[in-house]
């Protein structure tokens, strides 16, 4: 895009207020809602939809920038809300991909942890080495949190791919150990209050960028 056909800055601040005032109008009607169907909310849901688009298009098209949100339109994947009004429980449902690019680099991590758990228990552990990737991956994440490994992936030899992350409303939580032989088994779109998507092909696609979406 040339230069000339760019929006001014003062075009970007104005979307950027356009969206606020949106955003109040979106959590005024909320509050005022009369039914799971209120009309209303509806149309300042889709209103603030479309100033957030705006916005988008001229953050992106003034600054090369892109912001980290984008509130989906009607025919969006996700069906309707179906679930609890007031939910008394929720689930968190989280899927990263990694591609092993240096194994050696990953091996050589688990044999530190491995070395560290020998010198405290004073007992000898098998030589990751040996063992190859597959035993390096279960000390890695046995070792780690999750969210550290996503922050530190490089260190340990790893390349992000896709993420996504479900937060999914309940009545209740589930009695212990119901769900553990199939976590994601009965995992429901229509009880879904938002999820956060990454992927790689956002950024090929500048329209398409981080996607949280709601029912």
């Amino acid at each position: 895009m040339s230069d000339a056909a760019q929006p001014t800055a003062a075009e970007v601040r104005a979307a950027a207020e356009a969206v606020k005032a949106a955003l109040d109008r979106h959590l005024a009607a909320v509050e005022r809602r009369t039914g799971d169907d209120d009309p209303a909310v509806y149309e300042a849901f889709n209103a603030l939809a479309a100033a957030a688009e705006s916005y988008d298009e001229r953050l992106y098209d003034r600054y090369d920038e892109v912001t980290p949100f984008e509130i989906p339109g009607a025919d969006d994947s996700l069906p309707p809300y179906a679930g609890p009004e007031e939910p008394h429980a929720l689930s968190v449902l989280i899927r990263r991909d990694y591609a092993v690019v240096e194994p050696q680099r990953l091996i050589a991590q688990a044999q530190r942890i491995a070395d560290l758990e020998s010198e405290e228990e004073g007992a000898a552990m098998p030589s990751v080495v040996a063992a190859g990737t597959h035993a390096a991956l279960g000390l890695l994440f046995g070792e780690f949190e999750p969210d550290e490994i996503a922050s530190r992936h490089k260190e340990f030899g790893l390349e992000e791919g896709d993420s996504t992350l479900w937060v999914s409303a309940a009545e209740e939580l589930p009695e212990p150990g119901d769900w553990l032989s199939a976590p994601f088994e009965h995992a429901d779109p229509e009880r879904i209050v938002c999820r956060f998507d990454v992927s790689a092909v956002f950024d090929d696609e500048p329209d398409d960028d981080l996607r949280p979406q709601r029912a």
